[in-house]
């Protein structure tokens, strides 16, 4: 299910925190230009029944950041406001959220939500990862 972006305003700066840089450029990337991104019904379940319970919020944010053995690791949270630079996609009911220094990492990218066991939890399948930490904390394009 591709999520096509609703509103696309600004190009924004988008850095990893203190001490880690900005993000490295993407070679095929064009700024502006809109990607795609999905979304599985088990994650639309979860983030729809987590927003409810909140009480607040707008949707869920995604990007990455620059970390880890193999330089990016994913960032999801709950978003209670859209920023004027943010990259919006819907569907399912959920408003997805990514800055658009992120989005040629994660174009393609389905987002799932699994249980596995005990355990459960986002999972990124995205089809630029070419290499993973042997932890599964950081990814490398």
């Amino acid at each position: 299910m591709s999520l096509e972006p609703t509103a696309s305003t600004g190009s924004g700066s988008c850095t990893s925190g203190p001490g880690n840089g900005p993000l490295p450029e993407f070679a095929s990337a064009q700024a502006g230009a809109p990607g795609t991104v999905s979304l599985t019904e088990a994650a639309a379940r979860h983030i729809n029944r987590y927003l409810g319970r909140r009480g607040k919020g707008v949707g869920v944010r995604l990007g990455v950041k620059t970390t880890g053995c193999s330089g990016l690791a994913y960032k999801i949270e709950f978003a209670d406001e859209i920023a004027p630079e943010d990259i919006v996609f819907e569907e399912l009911g959920v408003k997805i959220l990514v800055d658009p220094k992120s989005l040629p990492y994660i174009d393609g990218t389905e987002l799932d939500f699994a249980r596995e066991g005990l355990n459960e939890g986002f999972k990124f399948n995205n089809p630029k990862e070419r290499d993973r930490c042997g932890c599964g904390e950081s990814f490398r394009v």
